[in-house]
């Protein structure tokens, strides 16, 4: 695995749009540029694994995933208090391009590991939409889901280096990635 030029870390609230800004960067820049990673990717891989249940299922935006959705994000704690790079590291391997976007990233240890292990190439990008917007994309808040960490611990305690509005408008939302895009262009 070569070491990336670039780590874009993206975070947001659900259904502020990170999957469709993550493959947005990757649609411009090239597969062979980009990839996206999933940090839930591994957690919902082990966590199939160890309860029995379907992982593709658990990828998509199904009532199948939020029926195991809390439990899920129970063990994933369980798991990071004991390993908080875990999830992280399994994660990226494989990962070959020069430009990474983990277009999941939900708690301060994630962002530690990812500067502590890959320093300045590392960009935290904040997606935001507007509840208005949220709630368009099927959003109802769920206690015990939107007011846990894995929706709320990057919402203090972190610059983030972009913030990328994401309400709809697909010209702004081009604009700001054009700009994000023009400042990874010298480390490529």
């Amino acid at each position: 695995m070569a070491a990336p030029r670039a780590v874009l870390l993206l975070s947001g609230k659900r259904k502020s749009g990170k999957d469709f800004v993550a493959e947005r960067i990757r649609s411009r820049l090239g597969p062979d540029t980009c990839t996206v990673l999933r940090l839930s990717g591994p957690l919902k891989e082990q966590y199939a694994k160890e309860h029995g249940l379907d992982f593709q299922r658990l990828l998509d935006a199904s009532a199948y995933k939020e029926t195991y959705r809390q439990d899920m994000i129970r063990w994933g704690e369980e798991k990071r208090r004991a390993d908080p790079g875990f999830f992280c590291r399994t994660a990226v391997e494989g990962a070959a391009q020069p430009v990474w976007v983990v277009s999941d990233t939900r708690r301060l240890s994630d962002v530690e590991y990812f500067r502590g292990v890959y320093g300045d190439v590392v960009q935290t990008v904040r997606v935001v939409a507007t509840e208005e917007t949220r709630k368009r994309r099927n959003w109802v808040f769920v206690a015990g889901v939107d007011d846990s960490e894995s929706e709320c611990g990057l919402d203090q305690g972190v610059a983030f280096d972009w913030v990328i509005a994401n309400d709809g408008d697909e010209r702004s939302l081009d604009e700001q990635l054009e700009t994000l895009l023009r400042s990874l262009h010298d480390r490529l």
